[in-house]
């Protein structure tokens, strides 16, 4: 009879084990991906920062070729007579313009592919005499196109991308004028101790890696077809292209999490892999990043946790005898005490019988007034704390949409100031001055945004004053704006007469509108025709703000119920049920209504309001 008790006692044990380790692993995992989210976020804004860096480098030389091809020395002297003197002059002429521009190498070939002349004529390296028919830049060029191409140099044995243009005279082509530029510099500029960067060409050679070991390598075996293609143009000469032991362990919303080998006789690491196209270049970005940070902060978690159970069950063992003993000295006292416990519970119900009854309905009616103000005042803050919440929830929603009209004007910035940089060392200062006043305006776009989003969250103390009813409706499209723009969404907003105004409180109102709206954006969103719109008139004395979608409607048995709190007919994750639950209290607060129909061509949602009394 023993045996039971206690074999119910050992499962309860064992599943109360199970339930601290499974929430264990559960939390250590939580605890996993948000540091590895940290990580992912510092590798793309790095990667997004790097990608800024090649594209301004590449862009600072891109138009040069075009420029100088079609200057008229170049021209005259190309259709001149075939001289010594006509050869010297041009690789004179080359020599200068590399050294103002400070590019790696510019040389001119002629139809054929031969270089006639080079600004490296008088170094052991030179260019001239050398044929590079056989280079995409080349053969780009011929087309009347402008050639790109980055390659290792079959000549200098140097890494550099090349710029390609034409000569043209009277509609023939005379040469091509060819630029090439080193970007060995950004390698030096970008490496970090625990952040590796990789450049791939299409066919995933490494050309550029701040780990000068992995550079010419590739991620993947090449086909046969693709590496006989890169022999035949030559464009990584005299190199063996083996690939890096790279193996793929996870694929997570994070990135790519791989193991690889830095070189045969080292351990394996774990990165976190990040890549993202560069079209200008058509190059593929790369960002490895140890995750051994994580590992271990995870570690370090992992011991404190286990050096605090243990503490605690020191402290728990040491507690339970020092209460053992407490116990066993009050047990004496218990006796004595119950007695006179017993003596005093008797005292007070002697008392409580021969209280009046005019007491009692007094003391209960004092006690359920207090209880009512609580409740009033716990209800009023609870409907402030709600409506301040969903404004916060929306907040969350736009973030990436707000991300990206932020990093907008910020790339816009940057490729300004650069722009600026050059033209004040050209001594262009008009042009120079209108870049400025662009990086003004971008700012003063910036700043409004921030402005609106710090007035949208901040809290209101509901006081109901005379708006317009148009600035109303501006402020919450320009909080969903970034939403919008994603989608395909039309909005039509009408408002009759324009300066339509109303006696409600603007914050209070406007979230009104944004939880109509977004309601409207999510019910159209699979819809054929994505309308949505907006039109405040007046009607009976009253204002009416209506906001229609053309989505497929709520279906008649979800009417009586649409304004119920924690009622959705949205799947699991789109929401609580509390938006319109809100939204009718905010109105009834303001003296307002709101009504909803519904039909097959949408639903609409009519908010009478009270218009503004201007007399007073």
């Amino acid at each position: 009879m023993r045996l039971f008790p206690r074999f119910n006692f050992s499962i309860a044990i064992i599943i109360y084990l199970l339930v601290i380790l499974w929430n264990v692993w559960w939390t250590f995992t939580w605890l996993y991906h948000q540091q590895l989210n940290k990580l992912a976020e510092e590798g793309r804004f790095r990667l997004e920062l790097y990608i800024t860096y090649l594209q301004g480098v590449l862009e600072k030389y891109e138009n040069l070729p075009e420029l100088l091809a079609h200057d008229s020395t170049l021209v005259t002297h190309l259709t001149a007579n075939d001289s010594r003197d006509k050869v010297q002059f041009l690789n004179n002429y080359l020599q200068k313009i590399n050294e103002i521009t400070k590019s790696s190498d510019i040389y001119l070939l002629n139809t054929q592919g031969t270089t006639i002349a080079a600004s490296n004529w008088n170094t052991p390296i030179s260019f001239v005499g050398q044929n590079f028919s056989y280079r995409p830049y080349f053969q780009q060029a011929l087309r009347g196109q402008l050639g790109r191409y980055f390659a290792k140099g079959t000549t200098s044995d140097v890494r550099g991308f090349y710029f390609a243009f034409p000569i043209l005279h009277q509609g023939n082509i005379l040469g091509v004028l060819t630029l090439k530029i080193n970007i060995d510099t950004v390698e030096n500029n970008w490496g970090h101790e625990d952040q590796t960067f990789l450049v791939t060409d299409p066919d995933g050679v490494v050309f550029l890696a701040t780990n000068q070991e992995m550079v010419f390598r590739t991620l993947t075996p090449l086909p046969p077809d693709v590496a006989a293609q890169l022999q035949k143009s030559r464009r990584y000469s005299n190199v063996d292209l083996t690939p890096l032991s790279i193996h793929q362990a996870a694929v997570l919303a994070e990135g790519k999490i791989v193991t690889m080998r830095m070189s045969k006789s080292s351990k394996p690491r774990k990165f976190l892999l990040q890549t993202r196209f560069m079209e200008k270049g058509n190059w593929y970005v790369h960002v490895m990043t140890e995750t051994s940070r994580v590992e271990r902060f995870i570690l370090l978690i992992f011991l404190a946790l286990n050096f605090f159970l243990l503490l605690s069950g020191l402290f728990f063992m040491l507690m339970k005898q020092r209460r053992q003993r407490k116990i066993d000295l009050r047990r004496y006292e218990e006796n004595a005490r119950r007695l006179l416990q017993e003596a005093n519970e008797q005292l007070e119900e002697r008392v409580t019988g021969r209280t009046t009854e005019l007491t009692q309905a007094n003391e209960q009616l004092r006690r359920e007034i207090d209880e009512r103000k609580r409740a009033e005042i716990a209800l009023r803050q609870t409907r402030s704390e709600l409506v301040h919440a969903a404004k916060m929830a929306a907040l969350g929603q736009m973030s990436a949409g707000i991300n990206h009209e932020l990093n907008q004007p910020l790339a816009a910035i940057r490729s300004y100031s650069d722009n600026s940089r050059l033209l004040l060392e050209k001594g262009r200062l008009q042009d120079a001055l209108w870049n400025l006043e662009q990086i003004s305006e971008l700012t003063e776009r910036m700043a409004q945004i921030g402005v609106q989003l710090k007035q949208f969250s901040r809290k209101t103390s509901g006081q109901l004053e005379v708006i317009p009813l148009h600035s109303v409706i501006d402020g919450a499209l320009e909080i969903l704006n970034p939403i919008i723009r994603k989608t395909d969404v039309w909005i039509k907003v009408v408002i009759e007469p324009k300066d339509l105004k109303i006696q409600a409180n603007h914050v209070l109102l406007q979230q009104v509108v944004v939880n109509l709206v977004s309601n409207a954006l999510q019910a159209v969103e699979k819809s054929p025709k994505q309308e949505i719109r907006i039109r405040g008139y007046q009607k009976e004395g009253k204002v009416v703000l209506s906001v229609a979608d053309s989505g497929t409607g709520i279906p008649p048995e979800h009417l009586p119920h649409i304004f119920e709190p924690f009622f959705t007919s949205k799947s699991g994750g789109q929401g609580l049920g509390l938006g319109l639950t809100i939204t009718e209290r905010i109105l009834r607060e303001m003296n307002g209504e709101i009504r909803v129909s519904s039909t097959d061509n949408g639903a609409k949602f009519d908010c009478f309001l009270n218009e503004a009394d201007l007399t007073t």
